[in-house]
């Protein structure tokens, strides 16, 4: 299954029989272990196929974890890669997130861009970001302004050859929050199909109602 994202280069997913283009920002909302790591391993994985840049940002499980149930799904040579930052970064939530203890959009604009640009000096052109985001729950300061951060993220990522995946935790997560998530994403990943997302709302709309000093 294919769903049009943009008109760049089509590519694989690795889950779920799907594919789209470079260029996407797309939500996966789950309800169990089993569906998270249908999305995640199978993205990653063929990533590696690819040779792409990647990066993952666990919450739900450690990094040792993913490596080692990498490693039992894929094998311990095809694995390898998982230890070469310069191919894959896996990285905890407050190291990207908060990593002076506080959460920011402006910091979170200012750190991507660094990444994307020190990804292409490199000559990686591809980009895969999976991020499980349940360390939201927590009581984090600026947390409040993380659908800021994802509105913004439809500003960063159209146009450039990045996949970013944003996994929400259905059980964790209310009702009101799950709503913003989807207003914020223009793809949605659900029951295992991705979809065009009837809820999403184009940044300077959903900035404009909800934090318009952050237009």
């Amino acid at each position: 299954m294919h769903i049009h994202t943009s008109n760049q280069e089509k590519i694989e997913l690795g889950f779920y029989g799907c594919s789209c283009n470079l260029g996407a920002h797309i939500c996966g909302l789950y309800h169990s272990d089993e569906e998270r790591d249908e999305i995640i391993f199978g993205f990653l994985h063929q990533g590696h196929v690819n040779g792409d840049q990647q990066l993952y940002v666990p919450n739900e499980r450690k990094p040792e974890g993913f490596i080692t149930d990498y490693q039992s799904r894929y094998g311990e040579e095809t694995a390898a890669d998982l230890t070469d930052e310069s191919v894959f970064a896996i990285a905890d939530a407050k190291s990207i997130y908060y990593p002076d203890g506080q959460f920011s959009p402006q910091s979170m604009d200012e750190n991507l861009t660094a990444f994307y640009q020190q990804s292409q000096a490199s000559g990686k052109r591809s980009i895969r970001a999976a991020a499980e985001m349940s360390w939201a729950v927590d009581a984090i300061p600026g947390v409040e302004h993380l659908m800021v951060y994802e509105s913004r993220l439809n500003y960063f990522i159209p146009g450039k050859p990045w996949i970013s995946i944003c996994l929400y935790n259905l059980n964790k997560f209310d009702g009101f929050s799950i709503m913003n998530v989807l207003r914020t994403h223009p793809f949605a990943i659900s029951n295992g199909i991705i979809t065009e997302n009837p809820y999403y709302q184009e940044p300077q709309e959903w900035l404009r109602i909800n934090a318009p000093q952050f237009l």
